[in-house]
């Protein structure tokens, strides 16, 4: 049992899986701080709120929970500015090495290995023995 989840914990995927969910984490603490401290200021400067999610609040009755739009456009923008930090930090390096990677490693055509030549020679021999 104990094997089986060591396989399992050290697969590629899980570990890979766990690096992204650290690094998501990190980087939603920076781009909330990034909201907080630069986009909501400016927001505050053009609109006379101080965020987002204080700029539109629709109330459908009176003495109920108001609907705020201003907090899902928050949300909203801190996941694009996520996804597009760790786009742009660690999936587009990424694949820009895979891709220098696999332009390096193309093997050429050459002629096949002398084992696979001879067995391809003695497969063609039964063949018209056997007439197929």
């Amino acid at each position: 049992m104990l094997t089986g989840f060591k396989t399992f914990v050290l697969r590629g995927n899980v570990v890979d899986l766990a690096v992204a969910v650290v690094i998501g984490s990190a980087f939603t603490t920076v781009v909330g701080a990034l909201v907080e401290g630069l986009i909501n200021p400016i927001i505050g400067a053009v609109f006379g709120q101080p965020s987002l999610v204080e700029l539109w609040d629709i109330t459908l009755r009176e003495g109920t929970t108001p609907i705020s739009i201003g907090l899902i456009l928050t949300a909203t923008l801190n996941f694009v500015l996520v996804a597009a930090a760790i786009y742009l930090i660690v999936v587009l390096p990424l694949n820009r090495l895979a891709e220098r990677r696999k332009a390096g490693q193309e093997p050429t055509p050459t002629a096949p290995a002398p084992d696979i030549a001879l067995l391809t020679e003695i497969r063609d021999l039964l063949a018209a023995r056997t007439g197929l």
